[in-house]
């Protein structure tokens, strides 16, 4: 039974469980709405599991959601501290045998330069590398969820801005020339090709698993708080997606029976988009692969020895 809603169709999947970073503000919020509406069990890793608890209850209620209704886990996360990735990662592990849904959403944007305890550069470590590894430890759940009939799903959430984009291995912590945007970008185009190259070892071992990345387009969050549109917010609420627009091509990606059978996608607006030129590019999809799993001691990806 579907359910048309804010654009795209909601379809009920009790049994489900979805797994999301940063679901707490945003279009997380936006996202964990939808699918409880779909009535999914949402795990929700964050960095104050009690404050944000306390704002996502509060924007069901406001939202007409009775609480009871919805099935919600609010764990620790600072998806940039891979200590903290690992340890949330265990705790899940002990709690569900299976992940239907994995929305790698977290992020940040055009923060200053700051290298983390374990000397990753924020954008790096946010975006892209404490997700690369949470998707890593949570495979085995991924693939118990999936089937044949209805595959797990991975959601990379990106940025349009991934097309400009350069993977610096040289100086990945851009510590010589630092600019926001430049760390941001690649940062993004980790994403993507990322989840490409999921896709294509997916496909070869047969794993029911697939994997998506996205732009959920330029929307007015709290993500632009150290960029220069925070001096001029009338730009962005009169040019900007709202967060609920911008919920919508997520959810989409990890629920829609139109990409059941599609994995690999780049997707804007609800449909695919146009990437990266590196996008379809399997040597340098492998080489971004091969290089994080040396920088973050990750020997089985793919657990292929279990």
């Amino acid at each position: 039974m579907a359910d048309s809603a804010g654009g795209i169709e909601l379809y009920k999947q009790p049994g489900k469980i979805a797994l999301i970073t940063g679901g707490n503000r945003g279009i997380g919020l936006r996202i964990v709405k939808k699918l409880v509406e779909c009535e999914i069990e949402v795990i929700l890793g964050v960095r104050n599991p009690i404050d944000s608890r306390k704002a996502v209850e509060a924007y069901l209620e406001h939202a007409n959601i009775p609480l009871s209704s919805c099935k919600l886990h609010f764990e620790q996360l600072d998806i940039g501290n891979m200590k903290s990735v690992r340890e949330f990662a265990a705790k899940i592990k002990t709690k569900f045998d299976k992940i239907h849904l994995l929305i790698n959403n977290a992020g940040v944007m055009s923060v200053p330069f700051k290298l983390t305890a374990e000397g990753f550069e924020s954008h790096m470590a946010i975006n892209y590398y404490g997700h690369f590894l949470l998707t890593h430890l949570l495979l085995p759940q991924l693939r118990a969820a999936g089937t044949a009939e209805c595959k797990a799903r991975i959601v990379n959430v990106s940025s349009c801005v991934h097309k400009i984009g350069e993977i610096d291995y040289k100086d990945i912590n851009k510590v010589k020339n630092y600019y926001p945007a430049d760390a941001y970008n690649q940062s993004k185009l980790a994403q993507v090709l990322f989840a490409k190259y999921l896709t294509l070892i997916f496909e070869e071992e047969g794993m029911p698993i697939l994997s998506n990345s996205l732009h959920p387009g330029v929307v007015n969050t709290d993500l632009f708080e150290h960029s220069s549109t925070n001096y001029i917010p009338w730009v962005r609420a009169l040019l900007f997606k709202n967060p609920e627009e911008g919920s919508r091509t997520v959810v989409y990606a990890a629920i829609s029976p139109k990409l059941e059978t599609r994995s690999g996608c780049y997707l804007s607006n609800c449909r695919e988009a146009s990437s990266h030129r590196y996008w379809n590019n399997s040597v340098q999809c492998e080489k971004l692969f091969n290089f994080t799993c040396d920088t973050l001691g990750i020997d089985d990806f793919f657990y292929k020895r279990n």
